[in-house]
């Protein structure tokens, strides 16, 4: 496995053509499952584990990696499967989501396969609410199962999902109380959680799981006649998504003449310095990395009084 992540740092040239490279591995059986290469930052045999006290029964201990402490997470045991045996004999992915960097144990890393997010389809409906999915594809006919880290996450490590206070103007709803956030996202987690801020800021949100899905609302809406910008505060979207990412669906509004100049934020768990880069490419207004309530709160506000002239006044009220 030394190798098999050389060449992550050239694989960024994928990102904006609605492709992706998967990380296969299997965990417990022989079940295929894959990660998204770009939140991997390393893949390494199991390195000793320290126990920590009144630890989450996920964490199987820390490990100290490259000068830094990092805790591991059964992945097997976080999907509510038993622990997996033999541990020495495991492989840890080493993964940044959400501004951290964590390690998952798995029972085996297989390789990476290039893919297009149009071949990555949403968890099949009966798979139930509880499910651990984002999506599904199938890789020379198998079925690969990606799997919901952030749902993980936020059951061994919650993050603070309350608004600091004085972060939003009093009122600020009151100013678009005729108008929504459209949140997309394929997470079921990070859907909620950008939705409870959004909304204990007053501000009614409509929630989508994927860009393609996102896209079809919003033309949609035009065809049918209905101003966009007469109901939307802006967007908010994961650049993650099966059958459209993020990227993708921001190129699209901007080609499409009714829909071009709504306000899109990029709010993800990929982290990299082509981020940027691809903002600016595709003609997203603004990027933000996950999760931070205070400063997604402080975007929206923002928006709110870019668009009501608030912020305008102010300014030229301090000048006098």
């Amino acid at each position: 496995m030394a190798g098999v992540l050389d060449s992550v740092n050239q694989r960024t040239q994928l990102v904006g053509q609605n492709r992706l490279e998967l990380l296969l591995f299997r965990l417990g059986g022989e079940q295929l499952y894959g990660i998204n290469v770009f939140k991997v930052k390393e893949v390494l045999q199991c390195p000793a584990l320290n126990e920590i006290p009144k630890r989450n029964p996920v964490v199987c201990g820390v490990a100290h990696i490259r000068g830094g402490t990092i805790s591991i997470m059964d992945m097997n045991q976080a999907i509510g499967r038993r622990p997996l045996p033999d541990v020495e004999n495991c492989f840890v992915i080493i993964t940044e989501y959400n501004r951290t960097t964590q390690g998952f144990l798995v029972r085996s890393v297989e390789r990476i396969v290039n893919m297009n997010w149009e071949d990555i389809h949403p968890p099949p409906k009966g798979a139930g609410k509880e499910n651990y999915l984002t999506a599904v594809t199938e890789v020379e006919g198998k079925l690969v199962e990606i799997i919901d880290v952030e749902k993980i996450l936020a059951e061994v490590s919650p993050l603070p999902e309350e608004i600091s206070e004085g972060v939003f103007e009093d009122g600020i709803a009151e100013r678009v109380v005729q108008k929504h956030v459209l949140i997309v996202d394929d997470s079921t987690i990070a859907r909620k959680q950008i939705q409870r801020v959004v909304e204990s800021m007053g501000i009614k949100t409509t929630l989508k799981k994927d860009g393609r899905e996102a896209y079809e609302y919003l033309a949609g809406l035009v065809e049918d006649g209905v101003d966009p910008y007469a109901e939307l505060v802006l967007v908010i979207s994961d650049i993650e998504m099966p059958e459209m990412d993020g990227y993708t669906f921001t190129a699209e509004v901007r080609n499409h003449p009714g829909l071009k100049d709504l306000h899109i934020i990029l709010h993800t768990s990929l982290s990299g310095v082509f981020n940027e880069a691809m903002v600016k490419k595709v003609g997203a207004n603004d990027f933000l990395a996950k999760f931070n309530p205070d400063e997604l709160a402080r975007r929206v506000n923002d928006r709110v009084l870019e668009m009501t002239g608030e912020s305008v006044l102010e300014e030229d009220e301090g000048e006098e």
